[in-house]
């Protein structure tokens, strides 16, 4: 699989290719949602407005609008278990 993180306008936008299931990414923004992940620091959480899953099985984007840098989201995907098992 492989992550691109981009900085947009609305904040970070997050692109999946290859090995990926759309499935998955929801899981990882319900999880992230409902604060039964640790990939994230609270501050970060809360600096975060909208999380928005696109595309399909092998491309897969996701939105993330607020206040948060590119560095801040490369290293949450870093720590997160729902990508790296």
């Amino acid at each position: 699989m492989n992550k691109n993180v981009f900085k947009t306008n609305e904040g970070v936008k997050i692109s999946f290719t290859g090995t990926v299931e759309k499935q998955n990414i929801i899981k990882m923004v319900e999880n992230c949602k409902t604060g039964s992940c640790e990939c994230m620091t609270d501050e970060t959480k809360k600096k975060i407005n909208n999380m928005e899953v696109s595309g399909k099985d092998g491309e897969v984007n996701l939105n993330l609008s607020g206040d948060v840098s590119k560095e801040e989201i490369e290293a949450a995907l870093a720590r997160s278990k729902v990508l790296n098992k």
